[in-house]
């Protein structure tokens, strides 16, 4: 099904993902950080750590993990205003998928009685923006674990493994990996994946913009994912160890 000579507008295979950059402890007062780039998208990863939980979950000995998303005004090219007044449905739902992602991979009980909040602030967008933030926002928890275990506030083990995130799509009939904005602006299908590094799924998000799509393409563009989470998790473990927090 895939069409390996398959060209696409920036020179990649269809299989391919844009260069990534990820820049460890880029805010050096929070307790975890990064800047993630996926070709021209570019977001803030940050985790802060509050001796804190929601009242729901006070008195029970477990943490909580936390997002939050927003895009700055001129991220997309014209000014997007700041959610002031209404919150932004869109960046609400993406920073509820963020959180979810990161819980799936946090023992909450080694936490003790601590917040960890995931701040995604997207410089430039264009496209993957909450699966970019999923991968940066693994990078930046785990930095502020390891701050977490060396002061004590935490117990050991609180990462079961890394997690992170890729968008997959069908354009003109092709499946491609890791969708710019021009591509999923004119996708058949667009189809967000988060898995582990052992390969399970946390979050599967999908739809068809046009025609139903097969049990074959839905395969197809798994198995694309799968590619390029591998790729994704090389270099978030490169952004770990470079980081220089102790």
């Amino acid at each position: 099904m895939a069409r390996t000579n398959f060209q696409r507008q920036d020179g990649r295979r269809f299989d391919a993902i844009r260069p990534v950059r990820i820049t460890p402890d880029f805010v050096r007062t929070a307790a975890g950080s990064c800047l993630i780039e996926m070709g021209e998208t570019r977001v803030i990863c940050t985790a802060s750590i509050e001796q804190d939980v929601p009242p729901w979950r006070a008195e029970t000995g477990e943490g909580w993990v936390t997002a939050e998303y927003g895009m700055l005004p001129a991220s997309t090219g014209g000014r997007k205003k700041r959610p002031l007044l209404k919150p932004d449905s869109r960046g609400v739902e993406i920073q509820r998928l963020i959180g979810r992602v990161l819980r799936g991979v946090v023992r909450l009980d080694r936490l003790g009685e601590h917040t960890i909040t995931l701040d995604c602030d997207v410089l430039q967008a264009d496209g993957g923006t909450r699966t970019a933030s999923i991968t940066g926002a693994y990078v930046a928890l785990a930095r502020a674990v390891r701050v977490g275990q060396a002061e004590g506030r935490f117990a050991r083990g609180v990462l079961r493994e890394p997690v992170a995130a890729v968008s997959v799509g069908i354009v003109n009939g092709t499946p491609l990996l890791d969708l710019c904005y021009v591509e999923d602006s004119s996708a058949d299908v667009d189809l967000n994946v988060a898995m582990t590094r052992s390969g399970k799924f946390v979050e599967l998000q999908g739809t068809s913009e046009g025609e139903p799509f097969a049990e074959e393409q839905l395969h197809e563009m798994i198995r694309l994912a799968k590619k390029g989470v591998r790729a994704l998790f090389r270099a978030q473990q490169d952004a770990i160890r470079k980081g220089v927090k102790t």
